[in-house]
């Protein structure tokens, strides 16, 4: 039977992102994203909470991250969940989740017009022009719109 590990998410990216190369000279970028979920209570009072999201991107989409994102901007990823265990150096099991944004099945969209979000110095009006951000083959430039908000 066949499985699916599928993870989407929309959100703001918390800190500028950091990037490191692989001893192949492909970079991998890790950033981290925020979520909010606000609802009302049993006695009507506004609630919200943020969850943050652990996010690494691999090849040509970690340059497009390396070149555009930074933080406060929002962006829709597309990626899996993945779970690492390790030891520390003091003999404890550690856990982590990350999102992995890499291959054919994974996505990230810029989302939002330029200038907005910390944009790096980018300005300007109207809908969005960002770069390619789409990450999994094909040599298609990829322009994000408000249209592709997929809400």
């Amino acid at each position: 039977m066949a499985s699916v590990n599928k993870v989407i998410l929309i959100g703001n990216v918390g800190k500028d992102p950091e990037i490191r190369y692989m001893q192949s000279g492909e970079p991998i970028a890790n950033f981290s994203l925020a979520t909010n979920e606000v609802w009302n209570d049993k006695s009507g009072q506004k609630q919200e909470r943020t969850e943050w999201h652990r996010v690494e991107v691999f090849g040509k989409t970690a340059q497009v991250v390396r070149d555009y994102v930074t933080k406060g901007k929002s962006v829709y990823i597309e990626g899996s969940i993945r779970y690492d265990e390790w030891t520390d150096k003091d003999g404890n099991k550690r856990n982590t989740t990350k999102i992995r944004v890499s291959g054919f099945s994974s996505r990230l969209v810029l989302l939002g017009s330029r200038g907005e979000g910390g944009g790096g110095g980018r300005s300007g009006g109207g809908g969005s022009q960002e770069p390619p951000a789409e990450g999994g083959g094909g040599g298609e430039e990829f322009q994000a719109s408000d249209d592709d908000v997929p809400f």
